[in-house]
C-alpha cells in the first residue's frame, strides 16, 4: 500500500511538472524578469523627442528578458525613434555602431526579439494601418535595463516594442503625433 501510494505521488509530481512545462511553452507567455527603480534624470540629459517618456525618481519599471513568441503575424506595438545622430535614439544603432537618417527605413527590436543580435542588419515586414513597409533591424529596444545615461534616463522598452524610424510610420501613412499604435511583423 506504501509503495503504490508512493507511485501515485511520484505520477502526480512527474504530470504536474509537466503540465506546467507545457502550458508555459503553448501559452507563449512572458512575463517580467524583475524591477528597476527610477532615477531623476540630470537637468537637460532626457530626450522627449518623438513622446519618449523620462524616468521617474522612485517609480518601479518592469524589465523583460524575453519577448512574445514570433509568429509569421506577431503582433507588436509600434514607437517611434530617431536613429540620427543627436535623436531620441541615444547612442550609434547596436548592429553597425552607426547613426541612420529618419528617412531610412529601420528598427529597433524589444530584447527579446532582438535575441542577442541575431536579427541584426535583417529585414522584417511590419503590417498597420493597411499598408505594409520592409525596415531593417539596426539596434535593441533595451528591455533589461533603463533610467541611466546609456539608456537616455529612459525607461526600459516593453517586451512587445518595434521602435521605428519616421521613414516606417511615413510608409505606414501614419502621423507620428499617434506616438504608437499597434502593428504586426514578421521576419522577411
Amino acid at each position: 500500500m506504501k509503495k503504490q501510494l508512493s507511485s501515485c505521488v511520484l505520477l502526480l509530481i512527474c504530470f504536474l511538472v509537466v503540465v506546467t512545462i507545457l502550458s508555459s511553452v503553448e501559452a507563449g507567455t512572458c512575463n517580467p524578469s524583475g524591477k528597476i527603480r527610477g532615477k531623476k534624470p540630470p537637468p537637460g540629459q532626457c530626450n522627449k523627442e518623438n513622446y519618449s517618456d523620462c524616468c521617474k525618481q522612485g517609480k518601479l519599471y518592469s524589465i523583460f528578458r524575453c519577448s512574445p513568441p514570433v509568429t509569421g503575424h506577431t503582433k507588436a506595438t509600434l514607437t517611434l525613434n530617431s536613429f540620427q545622430k543627436g535623436g531620441d535614439g541615444g547612442g550609434p544603432s547596436e548592429c553597425d555602431n552607426q547613426y541612420h537618417p529618419d528617412d531610412e527605413p529601420v528598427v529597433a527590436l524589444s530584447t527579446g526579439w532582438y535575441n542577442k543580435g541575431s536579427r541584426c542588419l535583417k529585414y522584417i515586414n511590419i503590417y498597420g494601418n493597411g499598408q505594409s513597409v520592409k525596415a531593417k533591424v539596426v539596434d535593441e529596444c533595451d528591455s533589461t535595463m533603463g533610467c541611466d545615461s546609456d539608456h537616455d534616463y529612459q525607461p526600459p522598452c516593453r517586451n512587445n516594442i518595434v521602435d521605428a524610424s519616421k521613414a516606417v510610420w511615413e510608409a505606414l501613412g501614419t502621423p507620428e503625433s499617434q506616438g504608437e499604435m499597434e502593428i504586426y511583423w514578421s521576419d522577411a
